[in-house]
């Protein structure tokens, strides 16, 4: 058993001080109790605010290499797109493998306990199979346990180059590596990987860009009860494609296909109609807004309090990894709000905390994690309220003045990876320089 002393807590939608937690040998909670006589032996000292762990429910590790390097670029996402493709282009399974785990080791430091990795770089960059066909997905799984947090592996299918007015488009040459050529190749190799204690397998369509209406219903079929996660209506562009080819919305495309539910998380959902928010909702489907990716690649603003009020959790991601900083996603999330809807306080922290925490482990297949409760995951993450930027704070708003810089402690499944601001067994900043470094080293001799 270990106690962990906090000064406050984040415990049924509210602030509690001077709580002990106990966590028993399986990495749970097993009591939650006011501080008492304890042996100091057995307890370790949380401080400022432990608030539940987060959940970066959108990644893409490997767009990590590109902060610093594109956001003055001007253009789109589509011209951003393109310096994503270079990165891509040059990642094997070791390299891949490095730069996740400096990745995922610095997600750990902002709190982060869980992430949904949305995978679709699988093959070798001419489009064929490496003698392990997941390799690159196991470089994944091997990247987090290293870092020390979970992972939901979001096995993507991704079969074409676009979606035109004129219909699906093959892939260029620098997504071959993407794709398995039909759903059917994609669910066998899908089929392959299998989950561990630390590691769920959960899939994903890559889009309606990517995947043809056809195909959808097999990447269904194959993530019967997993997670299943799709970018939905990131740009206008995919909306007007999809409707000059289907006559319908994604959201419809996907809706008739099967693909919404309760076990679904649309990313993104950003130009959504009424009737799609009403799809969305009412099928329980869970939307993942990325708010510093989307405002750095100018996608828009989603209807996050129209989606939640129709019954769509909300969850969060740091996707492109302009920032690494779940704190900052949900603050965001509420200031996107009062900027367009001109008013204060449209989502709650106790919204903000459930999106980060239980909503986000709940769409990543962790629905025993996010909120601290006897039974559940010990998952903690310390918000320290004396720093320059928390001080003087109201504790129940921590999450509305802090960022990831504040985080002092983490603890996931009961052990601590965080303590003082600093990774357990990583050296993240050294690590990120000497990856990226080589990443771009990579690039510049392939062109």
């Amino acid at each position: 058993m270990q106690i962990y002393r906090c000064s406050s807590a984040w415990i049924d939608g509210e602030v509690r001080d001077k709580v002990d937690i106990t966590v028993d040998e399986t990495g749970r909670i097993a009591s939650i109790e006011s501080w008492g006589a304890v042996s100091q032996a057995k307890v370790v000292l949380l401080p400022g605010v432990v608030l539940p762990g987060f959940a970066n429910a959108h990644s893409h590790a490997f767009h990590r290499a590109l902060r610093g390097r594109t956001h003055g670029d001007g253009g789109t996402f589509w011209t951003w797109r393109e310096r994503m493709y270079e990165v891509a282009n040059v990642l094997d399974p070791d390299l891949y493998f490095r730069l996740a785990r400096a990745v995922f080791s610095e997600m750990a430091l902002a709190g982060v306990t869980s992430v949904g990795e949305f995978h679709y770089v699988h093959h070798a960059p001419d489009g064929s199979a490496y003698d392990d066909p997941n390799a690159m997905g196991e470089a994944l799984r091997h990247a987090a346990r290293e870092a020390g947090i979970r992972l939901t592996l979001l096995d993507t299918c991704y079969l074409t180059g676009g979606l035109s007015d004129g219909g699906h488009t093959q892939l260029q040459p620098r997504q071959r590596r993407f794709g398995d050529g039909d759903g059917n190749r994609w669910a066998a190799r899908f089929g392959l990987l299998a989950g561990d204690g630390s590691t769920n397998i959960g899939a994903a369509i890559h889009s309606v860009r990517a995947v043809p209406r056809d195909q959808i219903p097999i990447v269904v079929h194959a993530a019967a009860g997993r997670p299943l996660h799709v970018h939905l209506s990131e740009q206008r562009a995919e909306n007007e494609a999809c409707e000059a080819t289907y006559g319908q919305s994604p959201t419809q495309v996907l809706s008739e296909a099967g693909a919404l539910g309760p076990l679904t998380t649309a990313v993104h959902a950003t130009h959504l109609s009424d009737a799609d928010i009403g799809l969305l909702g009412g099928t329980r489907t869970s939307s993942c807004f990325c708010p510093t990716t989307e405002r750095d690649l100018a996608d828009g603003i989603g209807p996050a309090r129209e989606l939640a009020l129709a019954g769509s959790p909300l969850c969060l991601g740091s996707d492109q990894h302009a920032v690494i900083d779940l704190l900052e996603e949900a603050r965001a999330l509420e200031m996107h709000e009062r900027l367009h809807h001109h008013e204060r306080g449209r989502l709650q922290p106790t919204e903000l905390i459930a999106a980060m925490a239980t909503h986000g482990q709940a769409s990543l297949g962790w629905p025993d994690a996010g909120r601290i409760e006897i039974g559940q995951r010990a998952d903690f993450v310390a918000v320290r309220a004396d720093t320059v930027r928390t001080a003087g704070s109201d504790r129940s708003q921590i999450v509305l003045s802090a960022f990831a810089s504040d985080v002092d402690t983490v603890v996931v499944d009961g052990a601590i990876v965080v303590s003082g601001g600093r990774h357990r067994s990583q050296d993240v900043e050294a690590e990120l320089v000497s990856v990226i470094g080589e990443v771009w080293d990579r690039v510049r001799s392939s062109s």
